[in-house]
């Protein structure tokens, strides 16, 4: 006692038994250490040696602080000056979010530590002595931070801040810090262990922020390549800090959002980092990476995580920083209260309510920052996932991709491609939610004490039970996804075929075959909205169970509740509902996220298609002997060895069974044989679609090949044609004569720019075959595969074709192949093979008729080939016109139906009333009126609960023997009753609503395409149905109720508050009128944007979904074109 008189003669506090001095609180560890040497040698010296703790402290702090913002002034005044003369030019890559940080970052420090030295002053003022070195280390803080947040508008900041001393410095300041912040957790005072946090914390990360940019960047880049995924900061081009957090750059959207029906073109041009191309590279790269490693089974988690781990690391940060301000306000209100309870007359109570008001504004101010740069990172993942799995639908061959329905494939796209992306919400949730729970449960302990334990029992006996509740959700979402698969195969199927459907009057059949799937995915759906019901119950009802137990104990104990203790406990109860409430959510996001990327990685680690392929075991010699005739590879243009290969992965059903054969270059072969003997197949193991079992298959140059369904491109005739390759008018011209494509073509109103529809549903089958053919000619590759394109036109068409087109200039000195039963192609041919049951029986000239008795002189004299060719050859013209007349009403047809697909509509204006109105009669009108009058009896429970504890603080003061304890308990548990089974009843109630919704829409929706006319599947792209019975659908399955269930819950609890305040306070009515009023044109003026927005992205699925939907269709094209 003697000793801390001796060092702290002025300080009103001595030590009680709990703690030290608030004079020496800031040398507690230094104190510690010499009072151990004092006792220890029986010295007379510890005050000496209190003094020269005080001095390192000072020199450490004070010292440091002044050398530092010395270093910083020099290299800024250095870099200006060389700036200023040109010397030096600074360019360096920063992303928009970094620097967001390097801004906010020492603002928020020049803020904290003015808030020091202000706090400083007022304790100074009461008539506290205050230490010279306190002095010194908190004034020079301010200047500190304000001389960085300057130099951090400048373009040099990057190297003053790089500088190695500064690195340092900025690694090790925080570790000056500790004796600040131990001092206040031992005080155990609240607010001040929170201040000091937040300073540690904004120490931290802004000596992070500083080394890892550094790091990233390693030097500066005087000319240096930019680099596409960063913004360039050069002089001229640098965004302000204004502009970055006011988001000005929307501000001309904004405006024409409510002025008129915005498009496309108003949308502001795509920044470089978030283009989908750079996106799906940083993706591509890391996904790449985990392919190499020695792990067999690639990660797409682990990918996601190398390709954005940075970015969202840094958004981390951010929501550190903004869940500690959200605990500001309970605490702030909390001294508020107790200001206010001692009527004081000085400024502090306006100060208390103007940091409230201010903590407020700077949590909404964070929190808006922290979801737009995550909206940002959720839309370069959500970009890079799409491309990655469009991406790999073109690379993989047929046989790996039999391991997926297509309804799979395109549920990869519209539905897991969304569930991955939130994984970017349900991740840091994960560790924020138990974060913010254990803070407030702190803050509970420093109010009520032990008394706390009450309600933090009720939390770990729901953790079994919501582990449970979502391993059941778990495993109901895996069966809901695979009966979803297979919903949305049946889907594009049924409308596929529609028009043969029609004709055999099979609509019932497939739609009740359709009803099926849908009902067991209702029964998956159902079983998770319940499982979710329960959820929400149980931890909605979580706050009144703690405010009972808590309160009940804490009175129970022998302890008088005040108001400022149950008002700030009832604040930390609010701040735990929107964790407690979100946390299942976010298991079952997580869960869901988890779910779909092993999915999508299970479909990017199938292996790519190779043309050329060459079986373990099997080698090649670099020559060999096929049918007693030797050749070398130099001169064949593909080699099948000793091949056999499956459609299935397993290889267990052989469809080419051992199958050699050589095709020399610049040959015509013709492919013959039986329906089903295996010529389509021939042609797919040349392209590499099919599964090589056993052998070698080997080709070279480049292919063109037609299917003998022909794949036909939505968009023009020329477009089709060219696919890709460079515009030659006279190539392109022979190219239409050779195919008798331009007699048809001159019919057309719009020519060859003419719009063909989705599948060339505009022409004629005749018409799509030498569309086909016209695109392999073209191309002119070195090896064309042609599977049966002469059976769609008539004899004198392909008679035409063959001698034009395929035995042509354009195409004689090309490899050709040509399955076929065309006997003129097969006279023609100068090899013929020969195919039956998967074998080749045959190969050789068809000149050896001896040996070769598919083609007998009779067959040839009664197609009278001889005649036909040289009709054809002295009528060509005449020839193109008949075609033209055989094809039928093509022309016509075409001249009326260029633009027969129409472009997408969207509403226009506000949602009309008839829309919920709608929903309301699919959901059931008694299901919304009990829904709804439950949520609003649930409201008014949970404010009478706040009423009463009201009630029973202001009772506290009074001796009523009839008042007991238990008599507020009991009333109080009657409120809590009465919320959970309120609770309960709406929360399975707007299940069974979401669910019947769901049903009805679907069948509905389904009925009314079904029924449709034949001419509107001809105008409508089977992509945009199945937007609509895939993405669309899952909104109304799960997204539209998840939001109107919040959309409720906020309304309500809006009006419980509204309805509060006025009961308490009749002054609040004249301020709700114009704030609603105000709130109202903000809201208008954002939500016909956000509205207008939110329709043009529907709209723009539909392209997306028509596209992949083609390109599933087509893919062996578009790889054999070398056109992915």
């Amino acid at each position: 006692m003697e000793l801390l008189k001796l060092i702290c003669p002025n300080s009103p506090y001595v030590w009680d038994g709990n703690g030290m001095s608030k004079c020496f609180d800031d040398i507690y560890p230094l104190f510690k250490t010499s009072c151990y040497i004092a006792v220890r040698h029986k010295t007379k010296n510890t005050a000496e040696f209190g003094c020269f703790s005080l001095a390192v402290f000072t020199v450490l702090g004070f010292g440091v602080n002044l050398v530092t913002l010395v270093i910083v002034v020099v290299l800024c005044i250095t870099k200006r000056t060389a700036t200023g003369n040109r010397k030096v030019r600074y360019q360096f890559m920063i992303y928009p979010s970094e620097k967001v940080f390097m801004h906010l970052l020492p603002a928020l420090g020049a803020c904290m530590a003015c808030f020091d030295m202000v706090l400083l002053v007022r304790k100074s003022l009461g008539g506290y002595a205050v230490s010279y070195h306190e002095w010194l280390v908190r004034c020079s803080q301010p200047f500190l931070w304000v001389t960085i947040l300057v130099v951090s508008k400048c373009d040099y900041w990057f190297v003053v801040f790089s500088n190695r001393l500064l690195c340092f410095w900025w690694i090790m300041k925080p570790f000056l810090g500790v004796p600040h912040l131990q001092t206040a957790f031992s005080s155990l005072e609240a607010f001040a262990c929170l201040k000091e946090s937040f300073v540690a914390l904004v120490d931290i990360m802004f000596g992070i922020m500083v080394n890892v940019i550094r790091i990233k960047g390693s030097n500066l880049k005087r000319s240096a390549i930019p680099e596409p995924l960063a913004i360039h900061i050069i002089k001229g081009i640098t965004y302000s800090f204004w502009h970055l957090i006011m988001f000005n750059s929307i501000a001309s959207v904004m405006e024409h959002g409510v002025t008129k029906q915005l498009d496309f073109e108003d949308l502001l041009q795509l920044p470089v980092d978030m283009d989908p191309f750079s996106c799906y590279n940083m993706l591509l790269s890391s996904w790449k990476a985990q392919q190499t490693t020695e792990c067999s089974r690639p990660s797409l988690f682990k990918a996601i995580c190398c390709a954005y781990g940075w970015p969202y690391l840094r958004l981390g940060l951010l929501k550190v920083i903004n869940d500690c301000i959200g605990f500001a306000g309970p605490l702030l209100l909390n001294k508020l209260i107790r200001f206010l309870q001692q009527g004081s007359q000085n400024y502090d109570g306006y100060i208390l309510a103007i940091s409230l008001g201010l903590t407020s504004v700077g949590k909404s101010f964070l929190d808006t920052q922290y979801t737009f740069h995550l909206s940002k990172l959720k839309l370069k993942l959500r970009s890079s996932i799409m491309s990655a799995i469009f991406q790999q639908c073109l690379c993989v061959s047929l046989t790996e991709r039999s391991k997926f329905s297509e309804g799979e494939i395109q549920t990869f796209m519209s539905v897991d491609a969304d569930r991955t992306v939130n994984l970017c919400n349900s991740f840091h949730d994960m560790w924020s939610l138990p974060l913010q729970i254990g803070v407030a449960l702190y803050l509970l302990y420093t109010q009520v004490k032990f008394a706390f334990l009450s309600g933090l029992a009720i939390t770990i006996l729901l953790i079994p039970v919501n582990k449970w509740i979502a391993e059941l959700i778990a495993k109901a979402t895996r069966n809901m996804m695979e009966q979803k698969d297979e919903r949305i195969r049946r889907t594009g199927e049924l409308f596929t075929f529609i028009r043969t459907l029609k004709m055999y009057g099979w609509e019932l059949l497939f739609t009740g075959w359709l009803m099926k799937t849908r009902s067991s995915e209702v029964a998956h759906l159902s079983t998770r909205k319940y499982l979710d019901a329960w959820c929400v119950f149980f931890w909605a009802t979580t706050p009144t169970l703690f405010s009972l137990f808590t309160f009940g104990l804490y009175a129970l104990t022998g302890h008088q509740l005040d108001a400022a203790t149950v008002f700030t406990c009832l604040a930390l109860f609010n701040s735990l509902i929107s964790p407690l409430n979100s946390f299942p959510w976010v298991i079952n996001g997580l869960i869901d996220a988890i779910i779909s990327t092993r999915r999508l990685s299970r479909f990017l680690s199938c292996s790519e298609h190779e043309c050329q392929q060459e079986h373990p075991g099997n080698p090649l010699s670099s020559s060999c002997s096929v049918y007693q005739s030797e050749f070398t590879f130099e001169n064949m243009a593909a080699v099948i060895h000793d091949a056999s290969c499956s459609w299935s992965i397993s290889g267990q059903e052989l469809i080419l069974d051992h199958v050699t054969v050589a095709i020399p270059k610049g040959s015509f072969v013709a492919v013959i044989g039986e329906v089903g003997s295996g010529k389509s197949s021939l042609l797919n193991s040349i392209l590499g679609e099919m599964r090589l079992i056993n052998g070698s298959i080997i080709s070279s140059g480049s292919i063109s090949y037609v299917p003998q369904g022909p794949w036909i491109l939505s968009g023009t005739i020329r477009e089709n044609i060219l696919f890709g390759k460079g515009y030659d008018p006279r190539r392109y011209s022979d190219v239409l004569r050779a195919c008798a494509l331009d007699i048809d073509i001159s019919h057309m109103a719009g020519g060859d720019i003419t719009y063909i529809g989705e599948k060339g549903v505009n022409l004629s089958g005749g018409q799509r075959a030498r569309l086909a053919l016209a695109r392999a000619v073209y191309h002119g590759s070195d090896l064309s595969l042609l599977d049966d394109v002469l059976s769609a036109v008539d004899a004198q068409v392909a008679c035409c074709i063959l001698s034009n087109a395929i035995l042509g200039p354009l195409m004689n000195q090309q490899t050709r192949v040509l399955c076929t039963h065309n006997i003129q192609a097969i006279s023609s041919a100068d090899m013929v093979v020969v195919m039956d049951k998967g074998r080749v029986t045959w190969a050789g000239s068809p000149t050896e008729s001896s040996v070769f008795p598919y083609v007998a002189f009779s067959s040839l004299e009664e197609f009278n080939v001889s005649s036909q060719v040289e009709k054809q050859e002295q009528n060509i013209d005449i020839i193109s016109q008949e075609d033209v007349l055989l094809d039928g009403d093509c022309t016509h047809v075409s001249e009326e139906a260029q633009d027969i697909i129409e472009v997408e509509q969207r509403k226009e204006g506000r949602v009309e009333f008839t829309v919920y109105k709608n929903y309301a009669t699919f959901s059931g009108w008694y299901i919304t009126f009990v829904t709804c009058f439950s949520a609003f009896l649930m409201q008014a429970s949970r404010n009478g609960n706040d009423l009463w504890l009201s009630y029973w603080v202001d009772s506290t003061g009074l001796k009523q023997e009839d008042r007991s304890t238990s008599f507020y308990l009991v009333i109080l548990s009657m409120f809590c009753i009465l919320n959970s089974l309120l609770t309960l009843v709406r929360a399975f109630s707007f299940a069974f609503g979401g669910l019947r919704a769901a049903v009805q829409v679907h069948d509905r929706l389904l009925k009314k395409l079904v029924d449709a006319p034949v001419n509107f599947f001809d105008q409508t792209p089977s992509g945009r149905i199945l937007n609509r019975l895939s993405s669309d659908l899952y909104t109304i399955d799960d997204s539209l109720p998840f939001i109107l269930n919040i959309l409720l819950a906020n309304f309500v609890g809006l009006l419980g508050i509204a309805v509060v305040l006025s009961y308490v306070q009749v002054m609040f009515l004249l301020l709700l009128l114009p704030f609603w009023y105000i709130y109202s044109k903000l809201q208008f003026y954002y939500r016909s944007t956000s509205r207008e927005l939110r329709r043009l992205d529907s709209v723009s699925r539909s392209p997306i979904y028509a596209s992949f939907t083609e390109t599933l269709d087509g893919s062996s094209t578009i790889r054999a074109f070398k056109s992915q």
